[in-house]
C-alpha cells in the first residue's frame, strides 16, 4: 500500500549545472540499515531473488507469482514431481560480455549443495539430486522426493563458472567483485559505507532508466532519517516512528509493505532458566503483542502467535494467545516457581533472570526487548536487556536469548524448516534457539517431502499448535516496512516481504523498471 505525502521533487545532491542534473535524474541513493556479507550466490547472497546484479532461472512479480528470467519458461515437472526441466534464454551474456550457458547454472547449484562451500542456506536445496546440462541450453534437476515448491527455489542467482569456477568459492575476489547477468553491475564497495551500481550494458531485459543507484549504509535509523530529510537521500527504510515524521513533507511518497518478518525472542533450551518449558509458557502468556503492535509500531503491523501471519493461507486459525498475566502466574505456580527478592520468582535456589540481547543502533528490537522484559517482570521473571553488536551477540547465542528478526516468503517451508529443525541448531542464524521436538522435526520432513496440499496443510497446523505447548521462541508482532522516497519516478511498487529487506526487498526491487515522472 502506498500513500502519497507532496508533489516537488526531490534529488540526491549533484555538482550544479546541466550535466550534473541529468546524473541526478538518471541515479537514485537509498539509505538502508546493513549491508551483505557477500555479494556471491554461492554462499547465500540473493538467494530469495531480487539480486540487481544477478538472475535466477525464475523470477517474481509483484504479486510474487514466478515469471521466467534466465529461463524460457516455468519448468516442464515429470516424473511424478521429481524432474524438472528448465531451457534457457538465448542471448543472455554476463556482464563482462561471456554468454551464459547451462553448465554455469549446473556449476552454480554444485557448488552451492558441496559441503565445502560455506553456504548455510544449503538444506534449502536438500531435496537435489543431480543437476546435469543438456547441450547449451537445457539444465535437468533430478529430485530425491516430490518437493511442491521446488520451482520457487530456481530463483537462486547464476554465476559464471569461467570466472567463479576459478577461486575457492568461500574466500576469492568473486565475493566482493562479482559478474551477473542482471540490469546492474557493481563499480565500488565502501564495506560500511556504500556500493554503487551502475546499468549493465550487456543487460538482456534493456536499459533501465536509472543509470545508476548508490546503497548508502546507515546503521541508525535517526542518522538515516536525517540524511533524507536533507536531501543527502532519495529513500530510506525507515521505523514506523520516523516515516510518520515524514507523511507531510513536499516532494516525498512513503510505502507500506505487508511482510512475513516477525520479531521474536529465542528461548535457547540449553539456558538454565530458558530451557525450562514453564518459563517460556509463562512468557508466551505474559507478553502483551496488542500493545507492542500499537505503542511500538504504531500500528505498523500484527500479533504474532507463531512464525506465520495471521492473514496467510497456511495459519492455523484458533492458536492466538491473548494476553494472560494471570495464566502465566498459574504456570510458575505449577511448576515450582515460587516470589522471591524483589518479586523475581526462585525455583532450586535458581533466580528466573536470564539476559535478552538486541542489536544495538535497532530501534524497533531495542523497544520490543524493553517492553518483553516489562511485561516479563510482572509475571515474576527478570530479562535484563542488553545491546549489542552482532560480533557479541553470535557467540552466546546458544546460551542467552536474543531479539530476532526471520521470516521467508513463498512456502511454509521455506521458513519453518530453518527456523525450527534440530538438524540445523545453531548452524549460523539458523534454529538459533536450539529448538529440539521430535514431533515438530518429523511434521517438517512430512511438509517438505509431500506434494498433497492437504497433508502439507496438515503437518504445518501441527506445528504452529506443538509451538503453543512447546514454544521455543517468544513469537511477539509481524511488522510491516515502511519506506520514504522521493516522489519523482514511477513504477514504484511493493511486494510482499520477507525479513530481509532494505538492500534487495523494498519499493525498489524493480528499480531497472522505473521511469522518471512527466
Amino acid at each position: 500500500m502506498a500513500f502519497a505525502a507532496g508533489a516537488t521533487a526531490c534529488s540526491a545532491p549533484s555538482d550544479g549545472g546541466k550535466d550534473g542534473d541529468a546524473e541526478a535524474a538518471e541515479s537514485v541513493v537509498i539509505g538502508v540499515a546493513s549491508e551483505p556479507d557477500t555479494l556471491s550466490p554461492l554462499l547465500g547472497y540473493g538467494k530469495d531473488g531480487n539480486s540487481k546484479i544477478f538472475d535466477g532461472l525464475l523470477a517474481r512479480d509483484t504479486d510474487l507469482k514466478l515469471k521466467p528470467a534466465l529461463a524460457t519458461a516455468l519448468p516442464k515437472i515429470t516424473d511424478g514431481g521429481r524432474t524438472y526441466t528448465y531451457t534457457l534464454r538465448d542471448g543472455v551474456k554476463f556482464s563482462d560480455g561471456e554468454p551464459l550457458t547451462a553448465q554455469d547454472v549446473v556449476y552454480t547449484y554444485r557448488t552451492v549443495l558441496d559441503e565445502k562451500t560455506n553456504n548455510t542456506a544449503r538444506s534449502e536445496l536438500d531435496a537435489v539430486d543431480s543437476v546435469r546440462a543438456s547441450g547449451d541450453d537445457t539444465v535437468v534437476f533430478t529430485l530425491k522426493y516430490p518437493y511442491a515448491p521446488f520451482a520457487a527455489r530456481t530463483v537462486l542467482p547464476v554465476v559464471p563458472e569461467h570466472v567463479a569456477g576459478k577461486q575457492d568459492p568461500n574466500t576469492g575476489d568473486f565475493n566482493t567483485e562479482p559478474v551477473g547477468t542482471g540490469p546492474y553491475v557493481l563499480t565500488n564497495w565502501s564495506k560500511g559505507e556504500k556500493l554503487t551500481f551502475k546499468a549493465n550494458p550487456h543487460y538482456w531485459g534493456g536499459k533501465p532508466a536509472v543509470k545508476s543507484f548508490t546503497m548508502a549504509i546507515i546503521a541508525d535509523d535517526n542518522v538515516r532519517a536525517t540524511r533524507l530529510r536533507s536531501g543527502d537521500l532519495d529513500g530510506a527504510v525507515l521505523p514506523p516512528n520516523l516515516a510518520a515524521t515524514f507523511e507531510k513533507d513536499d516532494g516525498r511518497r512513503s510505502y507500506r509493505a505487508r511482510s512475513y518478518d516477525f520479531r521474536a525472542v529465542t528461548l535457547p533450551t540449553s539456558g538454565k532458566v530458558t530451557g525450562d518449558r514453564a518459563i517460556r509458557r509463562a512468557l508466551d502468556a505474559a507478553v502483551d503483542r496488542q500493545a507492542m503492535v500499537d505503542k511500538i509500531l504504531d500500528g505498523a503491523g500484527r500479533p504474532a502467535y507463531g512464525p506465520l501471519p495471521v492473514d496467510d493461507s497456511w495459519y492455523e486459525r484458533g492458536i492466538e494467545r491473548p494476553y494472560d498475566l494471570a495464566g502465566a502466574k498459574r504456570i510458575l505456580d505449577e511448576a515450582g516457581w515460587k516470589t522471591g527478592a524483589g518479586g523475581v520468582r526462585a525455583k532450586d535456589g535458581r533466580r528466573a533472570s536470564f539476559t535478552l540481547c538486541y542489536p544495538s543502533g535497532d530501534k524497533v528490537r531495542q523497544d520490543h526487548a524493553l517492553a518483553y522484559a516489562s511485561d516479563a517482570k510482572k509475571a515474576g521473571i527478570e530479562v535484563k536487556v542488553e545491546g549489542a553488536t552482532w560480533e557479541v551477540i553470535e557467540p552466546r547465542m546458544k546460551s542467552d536469548a536474543v531479539l530476532a528478526g526471520f521470516g521467508s516468503v513463498g512456502d511454509p517451508d521455506f521458513g519453518l524448516y530453518t527456523l525450527l529443525h534440530s538438524s540445523l541448531a545453531g548452524d549460523g542464524f539458523n534454529n538459533m534457539a536450539h529448538y529440539d521436538n521430535p514431533a515438530v522435526d518429523e511434521a517438517l520432513d512430512a511438509g517438505r517431502r509431500s506434494r498433497d496440499p492437504k497433508a502439507r496443510a496438515a503437518a504445518y497446523q501441527k506445528i504452529q499448535q506443538a509451538l503453543v505447548a512447546d514454544p521455543g521462541y517468544t513469537f511477539l508482532t509481524h511488522i510491516d516496512h515502511l519506506y520514504v522516497l522521493a516522489d519523482r519516478w514511477e513504477g514504484l511498487t511493493t511486494q510482499l516481504e520477507p525479513h530481509e529487506h532494505g538492500f534487495a526487498s523494498g519499493p525498489w526491487w524493480n528499480i531497472q523498471d522505473w521511469r522518471p515522472k512527466k
